[in-house]
């Protein structure tokens, strides 16, 4: 069989697999968020934190639930890693570095989960599964919890309450993250990824010598990296690692848990607004941008012209040989379509073009799907924006299933578009700037700027991948990105509860003749459309710098 054809196979199965898990997957979550019920675990979980799960919020309370638990949870993995030389379980390895331990908090409490070390040779079993773990869970909940809420926003009317944190945050971690995970975690198991509390050992190599290696929950935590989109992995190789990703059932078996939620969750919105077109409408937008992409990475892949790349066949550099071009290209765009840092191959040694694509599906603000929860609330706003186009093409005030966008509505959409891409070019100005970022930078020039642009790209729009041809771990690159990670997470969930609440307290407004149709196919036209122009007039001038150029030249 061809690569290229096994290429396909690969993405019609899963395709097939996601559309088969949507209507169920998607039922399901609009039952748990819509429910007046909490089971009995739950109620012990409000007991013990004193929250009261009845209580209807509005969005400065809302918001004020989610900083309050992020603050927290940074607080409390970043003294886990200061203390980690003193717990049991560390395997012996020391505490880690206070700047490296405030960039791995809020990476993880972002749901970044970018990482700047190596995990079999800093982490021991207590960060893993009693810090990270914990955080891969609960990060992800937030995500879907903001995401429900501005669902919510749109469903009611003549009030600002957008429902109950605290009960969002747990029913989506017990009733929707916990289950799928453990099923994910003994398939994994099933396929050949480790899951043990064993100790360091000695592992003899072919041409002499020993290699060190830990084991760990890995299965465990592989699951719930890929479920919620968060990515950090048990070991530096990361989904490359055979403990990891054993073969090529399991390899596509994770880039479906990557998609799953995110995908399905369109399904969640269309049920809870009373209107399953208008998933519909979201759905078939962000699967034309992901099969588009998938496409085009697949042909710059394999097509991309040099006599190197021809006489092996395309780009095989960076590839981990179990899953070949075709299995490396659909786990690539997978993960930086979502907030997913997980990798299984070497980003730095794709192609200039396909590094332009990886690098151009998070600088869309990964919507296509997205991230478990944020890529829903990101491609509402763009979906809000694409209202306001239209509505100013025609001289008509834009409507939005029901709801005005007026002013204030616009103003909170146009200042979350906005936050992120000001991040990303701020810091990659700055690190550019700085002497001693070309000491960190493994290659000059184009390839070079991109591995810079790139770090603070997935660090920003809480992606957590990286070109891996840049040191990250200094002083520098540790606080900025994790600055960008801390303000690119939870500014623009500020304007989304904001804007929540102002679409909450509207009254419906009824469909006239001059309505836009924002469950046509016309309407996904538009959004696809204002997506990539937004994003393109936001970075072309920083794609043109770095992976244009690299592809021109090559």
């Amino acid at each position: 069989m061809s690569p290229v054809l096994s290429g396909v196979l690969q993405f019609a199965a899963l395709a097939v697999a996601l559309g088969l898990s949507y209507r169920p997957l998607g039922d399901y979550m609009a039952r748990v968020y819509s429910s007046d019920k909490h089971l009995r675990v739950e109620k012990w979980i409000y007991k013990a934190v004193g929250a009261n799960p009845s209580t209807q919020m509005r969005w400065p309370a809302y918001l004020r639930g989610v900083l309050a638990f992020s603050a927290v949870s940074v607080l409390f993995l970043y003294l886990l890693q200061r203390l980690q030389g003193h717990l049991p379980g560390s395997l012996g390895f020391v505490s880690i570095p206070a700047d490296q331990a405030f960039n791995t908090a809020a990476s993880f409490v972002s749901n970044t989960n970018w990482q700047s070390y190596s995990g079999e040779q800093a982490m021991g079993h207590v960060v893993q599964t009693g810090g990270l773990a914990v955080q891969n869970f609960v990060s992800a909940s937030v995500g879907i919890a903001v995401a429900v809420a501005l669902v919510r926003g749109f469903a009611r009317s003549r009030t600002g309450e957008l429902g109950n944190f605290w009960s969002d945050l747990v029913r989506g971690t017990v009733r929707i993250l916990l289950p799928i995970a453990v099923i994910g975690a003994l398939v994994l198991v099933a396929c050949g990824a480790i899951q043990n509390f064993a100790g360091i050992h000695s592992v003899g190599q072919f041409m002499g010598g020993s290699q060190q290696w830990n084991g760990g929950a890995v299965a465990s935590q592989e699951a719930i990296k890929e479920l919620g989109t968060n990515g950090g992995g048990y070991f530096n190789a990361n989904s490359a690692h055979p403990f990891e990703n054993p073969n090529g059932f399991s390899n596509l078996f994770e880039i479906f848990l990557i998609l799953v939620i995110p995908f399905a969750l369109t399904r969640t919105f269309g049920k809870m607004v009373g209107s399953v077109k208008q998933g519909y409408a979201i759905l078939a937008t962000m699967v034309t941008i992901w099969a588009g992409f998938t496409a085009l990475m697949m042909w710059t892949e394999f097509h991309h012209g040099s006599p190197a790349f021809d006489l092996a066949g395309g780009a095989t550099e960076g590839k981990e040989t179990r899953f070949g071009i075709s299995g490396s290209a659909i786990f690539s765009v997978a993960t930086t379509l979502t907030s997913t840092g997980a990798v299984n191959s070497f980003h730095s040694s794709f192609t200039g073009f396909g590094g332009g694509i990886q690098l151009l599906g998070m600088q869309l603000g990964e919507i296509a799907p997205g991230g478990t929860g944020s890529g829903l609330y990101g491609m509402l706003i763009m979906a809000i924006i694409a209202v306001f186009i239209a509505g100013l093409m025609v001289g008509r005030t834009p409507e939005y299933l029901g709801k005005k966008i007026g002013t204030r509505e616009i103003k909170f959409a146009a200042c979350y578009i906005l936050i992120t891409p000001a991040l990303v070019l701020v810091f990659t100005a700055i690190a550019m700037s700085l002497d001693s970022t070309a000491d960190s930078m493994t290659n000059s020039g184009a390839h070079g700027f991109s591995e810079v642009l790139y770090a603070y790209t997935s660090g920003a729009n809480n992606n957590g991948s990286a070109f891996a041809g840049l040191n990250a771990n200094t002083e520098w690159f540790n606080t900025s990105i994790g600055l960008a990670m801390l303000l690119g997470r939870f500014v623009p969930m500020v304007f989304v509860l904001a804007l929540a609440g102002s679409l909450a307290e509207q009254k419906p407004i009824p469909e006239t003749a001059g309505t836009l149709r924002t469950n046509k196919p016309l309407f996904t036209g538009l959004l696809v459309g204002t997506i990539l122009i937004v994003t393109g007039l936001t970075y072309f001038p920083a794609l043109a710098l770095g992976p244009l150029a690299e592809g021109l030249a090559s």
